[in-house]
């Protein structure tokens, strides 16, 4: 492009007379039938029971259940256009009991003009209804006078009134795979009627390998990005998009962490497994995603401090002093250094020997009491009792003595650590750890 050189729509692979470049790529790059769809061939794959529903006409009252940028929206508007239905939007948040009863009203005359076909009432955001929006439309879906098909970020099994969604079917959308992403840019670059073709720019490979890994399977985003890093190129004279180019607009990649949802759950249990499993590197992983997502380092400590009685126990008795030490030094000196703290930490679990024998043996003693294991206290354990024998009167610190009215076994010593040498001791002082 030539230095001074006016911008015009033609430029930018628009038409004169409306400048597509004010409508976001991603809106302009939305697919307009099931074959355009990447991803989610869960669903949509070529015998997936969804496409094959869609392709005979057929719409499920459902859910479309996943993280931003994966085309939930998208798809609700293919599977009224797939299948010639009427759509019928609305937004759950800003949605009042008068508009819905509107939706209703018209959804049975557009059920009526259309020969008996009901129309697709989408609700954006649904988990956001309340029980008097939902009794509004109950009488409706269940009849079939309309198609409810609600989208939503948030795990429906947990934020959706039970009654509405035992009349629908969740379908789960996943993050976009990066290599289907980078198709999708290379597409959006190269389509000159709704992309970025008009620019004229081409794309190193590993400008779009970049742009898609740092979308963290947000369809969207990488559309965003390509779209803002194109424009600065092109706006520069450039005519090629590298990886340094694209480095210096798109920033930092998505992290897709939510503190209240299911990611919180997810991840956290994954940092445990690995600890569990002995994996150093996918432990400190997950470690970096709770604190790169702003997880409350209580709430990570606290895990730490869980794990280091449950899993690592009695093999290294020492692991629960690191553990407590560390939930301390964190609240002593709080971010950034304390990843330094719990990095140490979660090391020191995930290599320490395991045994969750002091688990299984208070679980063991639970289970007792309550299939009705109820024992007297012997009359010599009783304060001030007569009869008891004080260990430490013998050179060996240990008597032979009842501390049970009828012996139990709760707890069997690991044979990993610090328990081979407790398993030694016991055997020496009781017969039943033989």
């Amino acid at each position: 492009m030539e230095e001074g050189r006016l911008w015009t729509d033609e430029t930018l692979g628009g038409k004169a007379g409306g400048n597509q470049w004010e409508v976001p790529l991603p809106e302009r790059m939305r697919p307009r039938k099931l074959e355009e769809f990447a991803g989610q061939a869960h669903l949509l794959g070529p015998d997936a029971p969804l496409r094959r529903l869609l392709e005979k006409g057929s719409v499920p009252s459902c859910i479309l259940y996943g993280p931003p940028g994966v085309g939930k929206t998208t798809l609700v508007r293919l599977m009224a256009a797939v299948t010639g239905r009427r759509l019928l939007e609305i937004n759950a948040v800003t949605a009042k009991v008068a508009e819905l009863r509107d939706l209703v009203l018209e959804a049975r005359r557009a059920k009526a003009a259309d020969k008996g076909k009901s129309a697709l009432a989408f609700v954006d955001e649904i988990y956001h209804f309340n029980r008097q929006q939902q009794n509004v439309l109950l009488p409706s879906v269940e009849k079939g006078d309309l198609i409810l098909v609600g989208t939503t970020t948030e795990n429906p099994f947990f934020e959706i009134n039970k009654t509405l969604l035992s009349r629908m079917v969740v379908y789960e959308m996943k993050p976009l795979q990066k290599e289907a992403i980078e198709g999708l840019l290379r597409r959006a670059l190269e389509d000159r009627e709704r992309g970025l073709g008009g620019l004229e720019l081409k794309a190193t490979d590993g400008a779009i390998s970049k742009i898609a890994a740092k979308s963290g399977g947000d369809v969207r985003q990488a559309l965003i990005r390509l779209e803002t890093a194109a424009v600065a190129v092109a706006a520069g004279g450039g005519t090629l998009l590298n990886e340094a180019a694209a480095e210096k607009v798109i920033g930092p990649a998505i992290q897709r962490y939510d503190r209240a949802g299911d990611d919180h759950y997810a991840v956290i249990s994954a940092l445990i497994k690995s600890m569990r499993g002995s994996d150093p590197d996918a432990s400190v992983y997950w470690l970096a995603r709770l604190l790169a997502g702003g997880e409350d380092l209580r709430f990570i400590a606290r895990r730490i401090l869980i794990f280091a009685a449950e899993d690592v126990g009695l093999a290294d008795p020492q692991a629960l002093a690191i553990a407590a030490s560390a939930a301390y030094a964190c609240d002593f000196v709080g971010l950034p250094e304390a990843q330094l703290v719990l990095s140490e930490a979660v090391l020191y679990m995930a290599t320490a020997p395991k045994s969750n024998s002091a688990t299984a043996a208070i679980g063991e003693a639970m289970n007792a009491l309550q299939s009705g294991d109820l024992q007297e206290v012997p009359p010599h354990m009783k304060p001030g009792g007569e009869g008891y024998l004080y260990p430490h009167d013998d050179p060996r610190h240990w008597i032979p003595q009842k501390y049970l009215n009828e012996p139990r076994r709760f707890y069997r010593p690991g044979t990993i650590g610090f328990e081979t040498q407790v398993a030694e001791r016991m055997k020496r002082f009781w017969k039943r750890f033989l």
